[in-house]
């Protein structure tokens, strides 16, 4: 069978199709949706039995999922001209050094935020903001000249780029000016210094090189850029540039939606495009995944507290002994991994089954089944999600022990000891239930201590005689205010489906664009998600349609940029360029697309 054709195989036969264009099958959604009433009826054996000819073209039929759409590209002449011109621009040795010293600019601020910091104006730590602030403003003076630019909760930036068509909806950009604190002990562990920006011919190396500082650079370079050239767009820009991000954007993101739904109100955008996913290499084919859900997040401090006392007359077990047993239980039992049917994780997969070129029959046909079969589901998590940590993290809940702390000196038995468990709660889960699970995991072993339990304000073994007063007390509380639920999910299909649809075109036209390629299918988009959270956690008032996408490219590099919250941080220059253009497109067809 021909690359000109497609098949659908039926009990009594397969039928060929040929497309107008020599494009495979996804590129004539339109056409098959024709037969869909019937193909929904057969059974999923004659799927599976011609796997080898029509599995790219049966599974996404089959389940209704992975669709693709044609690469993207601006249709009138003004917007062809500026997206032309800016992509041979970015190829140019003049606009590769602006950009190089746009970035190393930023990174120079060490901009860190730390968890439990008190509000803007208690806390010395936050004044680098005002640096990072200065920085833009010299950095990008046409967007200062042209852009209303409102700070909101002192750090937080508000940038507002008036379209010139009121009638469509704007949309917002989103990144964050913090990071992560760099760990001084680990500084001699660094290649180069972790504030020195340095360009060595490659990378860009440094603290916020990936998360997020080159994600903030490109969209002002972007529209400085397009600025620059005459360009003005017929729908509005927003950009929400969030302070605290790294802290949960308690202070930085909650207050900048506040602000924008005061003055813009609830689902009034079109999109929301965030930092997250990129685009990488699976079973030999590149895959896009943007993030179109988040896991939950959730804090919980464990509390332990004794008489204390000489450490010469010690008892059989001390607070950091009793602590120690606990986190034991913790690690001893770790939330249950299990797929679930009609989740993201799982529409990537059958996303894989149905484009990646060499992915193992057997998984394949897992995958194919698992649409309705419970045990092709379990089987699917024993050959794919539970050998890789990183999909396994992503399909269940976590806990992660992050932060411990108790006693003061050697010889003093300690009082009070405590330790921090970060969850990230799985999305078909929440907050109530992985709070219930925390607390049935040491129950039994409390009780074997004879301490009573206080967790999140109820007595669950209540204090006595025989329990507290002689031995101490556990207590299980929220460690910071920033406990958060499983997002709703953005629509990747059907009625409300057309901004994702925009997003796949774009990331498409993106990609061809940076590699000098045509075609639709040189990446496939598919729904994805990340293991953490980003400021958008706190903008769902805003619009159904969020993206946690910036268009990073993983192909060589894994599923995390290196260095993302650890030592050696930096970010290839060809990929931040790449970032680059892709808000450049972005930014020019979102004055086209119907949304």
């Amino acid at each position: 069978m021909g690359q000109n054709s497609f098949c659908i195989t039926a009990p009594t036969g397969t039928t060929t199709y040929t497309t107008n264009d020599g494009q495979r099958y996804p590129s004539i959604a339109d056409e098959h949706r024709k037969f869909s009433k019937h193909v929904a009826a057969w059974p999923t054996s004659c799927f599976v039995l011609l796997s080898s000819l029509c599995a790219p073209i049966t599974l996404a039929s089959r389940t209704g999922v992975c669709s693709q759409v044609d690469a993207l590209y601006p249709q009138n002449s003004k917007n062809a001209e500026a997206w032309t011109e800016f992509g041979k621009l970015i190829e140019t040795n003049a606009f590769k050094s602006l950009a190089i010293d746009k970035l190393r600019g930023l990174i120079k601020i060490p901009s860190e935020t730390y968890d439990s910091m008190p509000p803007p104006g208690q806390d010395p730590r936050w004044e680098t903001l005002g640096q990072v602030h200065d920085y833009l403003a010299e950095a990008f003076p046409l967007i200062h000249k042209t852009f209303s630019l409102t700070k909101v909760n002192t750090y937080g930036l508000l940038y507002e780029w008036m379209g010139t068509d009121s009638s469509l909806k704007p949309y917002i950009l989103a990144a964050h000016q913090d990071v992560v604190p760099v760990n001084p002990k680990t500084v001699d562990s660094w290649t180069h210094l972790p504030y020195s920006g340095i360009f060595d011919g490659t990378n860009i190396w440094g603290r916020g090189a990936s998360d997020d500082k080159a994600g903030l650079t490109a969209i002002m370079l972007t529209l400085e850029t397009l600025l620059g050239k005459g360009w003005a767009p017929a729908r509005t820009v927003v950009l929400v540039f969030g302070f605290d991000e790294e802290a949960g954007g308690v202070h930085g993101a909650r207050s900048l939606e506040k602000a924008l739904e005061e003055t813009y109100g609830r689902d009034v955008f079109a999109f929301i495009v965030d930092e997250g996913g990129g685009f990488k290499d699976v079973y030999g084919t590149v895959f896009a995944t943007p993030g179109v859900a988040e896991k939950g997040a959730f804090d919980v401090k464990v509390d332990v507290t004794s008489p204390g006392g000489h450490s010469s007359v010690p008892p059989a077990h001390t607070t950091i002994g009793y602590l120690a047993a606990l986190i034991t239980e913790y690690e001893r039992n770790p939330f249950p991994v299990e797929l679930v049917r009609g989740s993201v994780p799982h529409d990537t997969l059958l996303c894989y089954a149905s484009y990646g070129e060499t992915i193992p029959r057997g998984l394949k046909h897992a995958i194919v089944k698992s649409t309705h079969s419970d045990k092709a589901l379990r089987k699917v998590d024993e050959l794919f999600v539970l050998p890789d940590p990183w999909y396994s993290s992503l399909v269940g809940t976590t806990q992660a022990i992050d932060i411990i702390q108790g006693g003061v000196k050697a010889n003093a038995l300690p009082k009070s000891a405590y330790a921090i468990i970060n969850h990230q709660i799985n999305t078909a889960s929440s907050i109530k239930e992985t709070s219930a699970r925390d607390v049935h995991t040491i129950t039994s072993l409390a009780h074997s201590f004879n301490l009573s339990l206080n967790a999140f304000g109820e007595d669950i073994i209540a204090p006595s005689a025989y329990s507290s007063a002689a031995k101490g007390y556990i207590e299980l509380s929220i460690a910071f205010p920033r406990e958060i639920d499983p997002a709703p999910r953005t629509p990747t299909s059907g009625e409300g489906s057309e901004p994702w649809e925009f997003l796949s075109g774009t990331t498409k036209a993106t990609y061809n664009a940076h590699r000098g390629i045509t075609g639709n299918n040189n990446v496939i988009v598919s729904p994805g998600m990340s293991t953490g959270n980003t400021d958008t956690k706190h903008y769902w008032n805003l619009t159904r349609h969020i993206f946690r996408y910036n268009h990073q490219n993983s192909i060589n590099g894994g599923d995390i940029a290196s260095g993302v919250h650890t030592v050696n941080e930096n970010i290839p220059l060809d990929h931040y360029l790449e970032i680059i253009r892709f808000y450049t497109t972005l930014i020019i067809n979102a004055d086209e697309a119907v949304l």
